[in-house]
């Protein structure tokens, strides 16, 4: 481990962790699955679950995919962060998060205010869709413009958590402390409710940032220690999970949404063996180079999928098979997210990379420097791109 106050230099970039970009699309898809399929009676004008009872039990577990993407962006934003900057950091995540996202909130706009689309109008006022380009709307009590963009917003202050740590110098004693800081404030925030704790430290989505990091720093440096941390929160995501499915549960019967405490158990149970399964090297024989793309286009699919099916279900419901329905619903969802990437999200990407790099005297860390204390004989840090993060 380094001596404090020092910080591992950046280490030769290894291949790309293509199983993530593999995972990605899997929460992806789960989330996919669990709106156009357990969630939405206001799609179908019934229960979803009624339509298709013979993957009733998979589709209403596709709520956790969300969870899915925490415990990747812990793993990936603590792999973006080590060695950088925070002006690097901020650079990197502003770069990724924000060019679909513009598009989407745009798009949802348009949709809602000039044509005839009723089903997840968020019924904001135009100030507010302005707002909601900052991506900071829930600080202001402001809705969503899209259902899904609840998840951004914890993202983004996981990003402003991170980069107050980053200033202190990273290392995988000083992560350890930060992990340990953390758990105990996520539990002092379950056990007060305290308001300002829950804004601060996340309680519900932090186990799986938290996981996230300690399965990174089991992937890069072997720590043992951070094995103590995978199941600290392994046991608070079973909590977070349980109680957030069950009020779903509660709200419309375990008919209407079979997931009852132990299938939550057992998806949550897997979540955590998959990103074991990662961090330990056991998908390393996962080389389908399109994943890389499938990885990326997983963002705007997130973004988008619901603003697809609003248009598309309701208008075909009565006309065309369900089952048939979803899948064109599904197709045409991946095929505009693919659009997007292509279009938006990559050149969007490269010239907000470019401006802000410009602005703020953005510098790429040096190269061809000795590894650090922290790091000796350790293989090389798998190679990232912008794509990187989640969801």
């Amino acid at each position: 481990m380094a001596p404090r106050g020092r910080t591992t230099p950046p280490t030769a970039r290894g291949p790309r962790l293509v199983e993530l970009d593999a995972l990605r699309f899997v929460a992806a898809f789960a989330v996919m699955s669990f709106h156009f399929m357990a969630a939405s009676k206001s799609l179908w004008g019934e229960f979803p679950v009624t339509l298709f009872p013979a993957v009733s039990r998979f589709t209403s577990l596709g709520i956790l995919g969300v969870e899915l993407f925490f415990l990747i962006s812990g793993f990936v934003i603590l792999m973006s962060v080590w060695g950088h900057t925070i002006g690097e950091f901020a650079v990197s995540r502003v770069s990724r998060l924000y060019p679909a996202y513009w598009f989407a909130v745009v798009v949802i706009f348009i949709m809602y205010r000039f044509s005839g689309v009723t089903a997840f109008d968020p019924k904001l006022t135009t100030g507010e869709y302005v707002v909601n380009l900052t991506m900071s709307q829930g600080a202001f009590g402001i809705g969503h413009a899209g259902g899904v963009f609840w998840s951004l917003w914890a993202e983004l202050r996981f990003y402003v958590l991170v980069a107050v740590f980053s200033l202190f110098g990273i290392t995988v004693r000083r992560c350890l402390v930060f992990m340990s800081a953390w758990v105990v404030l996520v539990i002092a925030a379950e056990v007060t409710q305290n308001a300002v704790l829950d804004f601060l430290f996340l309680p519900k989505q932090a186990p799986y940032f938290i996981g996230g990091m300690a399965f990174y720093l089991i992937h890069r440096f072997r720590s043992g220690p951070a094995w103590i941390f995978v199941a600290a929160s392994y046991g608070l995501s079973l909590h977070t999970a349980v109680r957030r499915v069950g009020e779903r549960v509660d709200a419309i019967g375990l008919a209407h949404y079979p997931a009852p405490p132990e299938a939550v158990i057992v998806a949550i149970t897997v979540i955590f063996l998959l990103m074991a399964a990662v961090a330990l090297g056991w998908l390393r024989w996962l080389r389908w180079r399109p994943l890389v793309t499938v990885g990326a286009l997983t963002y705007p699919l997130y973004l988008l999928h619901q603003t697809v099916s609003a248009v598309l279900i309701p208008s075909y419901r009565d006309e065309i098979d369900p089952w048939l329905l979803v899948a064109i619903t599904m197709t045409v969802s991946i095929a505009l997210a693919y659009l997007v990437y292509r279009l938006v999200d990559r050149p969007g990407q490269r010239w907000l990379r470019a401006g802000l790099g410009a602005l703020l005297g953005h510098a790429r860390p040096r190269r061809g420097r000795r590894p650090g204390p922290d790091s000796p004989d350790r293989p090389p840090v798998p190679a990232q791109s912008h794509e990187a993060s989640v969801p």
